[in-house]
């Protein structure tokens, strides 16, 4: 690592720490989500899983975990909720019984048009333009991909 090697004192203190820095962004953005998928009646987990099924519908549930890094236990929640709302349904996989096939409802394809215009808003929101945002976007992946490998 080519970094400045800080005092002791120095390499403690908050504002010098990238996972704070991370961290409060993620606050920030989760709040600024929140507003943005009220009226959508959607959490932020909930809008991520609605993502991936509109990118391409009828997935496994394990397909779903392995696009949002979540495991069964924490998305099985999230895929009753949506179940509940109407907008998907499940039902173990004629293929093979271990899985379990997700498919969007009507209600569920038709959210999608009335969540269009989010990455936009978002986009505003950051005050950056789209070059920026790739790159920061492209940034973020590279330490997620460095860090899971440590």
């Amino acid at each position: 690592m080519n970094a400045k090697k800080n005092s002791p004192a120095e390499a403690l203190m908050l504002d010098n720490q990238l996972c704070f820095a991370l961290y409060s962004a993620n606050l920030a953005l989760n709040k600024l989500y929140r507003r943005l998928l009220a009226p959508l009646n959607l959490t932020y987990p909930q809008y991520l899983v609605m993502l991936v099924l509109w990118e391409k519908d009828d997935v496994t549930v394990s397909d779903i975990g392995e696009r949002l890094f979540l495991d069964s236990a924490t998305l099985t929640p999230l895929l009753k909720r949506l179940e509940s709302a109407g907008l998907i349904t499940r039902q173990r996989s004629r293929q093979d019984e271990r899985q379990v096939a997700v498919t969007l409802s009507d209600a569920g394809r038709q959210l999608q048009q009335q969540a269009a215009d989010i990455p936009h808003a978002v986009g505003c929101a950051a005050k950056c333009d789209s070059g920026t945002l790739l790159a920061l976007k492209q940034q973020l992946e590279f330490l997620r991909q460095q860090l899971q490998r440590a």
